[in-house]
């Protein structure tokens, strides 16, 4: 089953991007979450492994989606990322898988001492 879905929304208000599926399920994706998974090259890495680290995407927009013939969906985000394409199983993936990426996200950030947020740390 292709994961194609029927309705793509950017909400930059809650800074999710929403996609509706024909059978009635929908997932709303987190900016950062689609950042920080970023299917690029750059992100992942070339082969194995868990790619390079993204720090700071808490307050990263997508500012572009454009579809990728009939496949995948191009993301644009505010930092200026556009490598990656998104085919509709990864989407899917991120959706239905979207609370483990997220919690292993915040463990690796944890280890390596990287910070969501960008910019100089005046909070503690």
């Amino acid at each position: 089953m292709s994961h194609r879905p029927t309705d793509i929304r950017i909400r930059r208000q809650s800074q999710l991007l929403r996609l509706d599926y024909a059978d009635g399920s929908c997932w709303e994706l987190p900016f950062e979450l689609l950042r920080v998974y970023s299917p690029s090259a750059e992100v992942r890495g070339h082969g194995a492994g868990p790619g390079t680290l993204q720090t700071g995407k808490k307050e990263v927009l997508v500012t572009g989606a454009e579809m990728v013939g009939n496949y995948a969906l191009k993301l644009t985000f505010s930092d200026g990322h556009d490598s990656g394409l998104y085919s509709w199983d990864y989407l899917w993936d991120l959706g239905e898988n979207q609370e483990r990426y997220w919690q292993s996200y915040l463990d690796r950030l944890a280890q390596e001492g990287g910070k969501r947020e960008s910019g100089p740390q005046t909070h503690h």
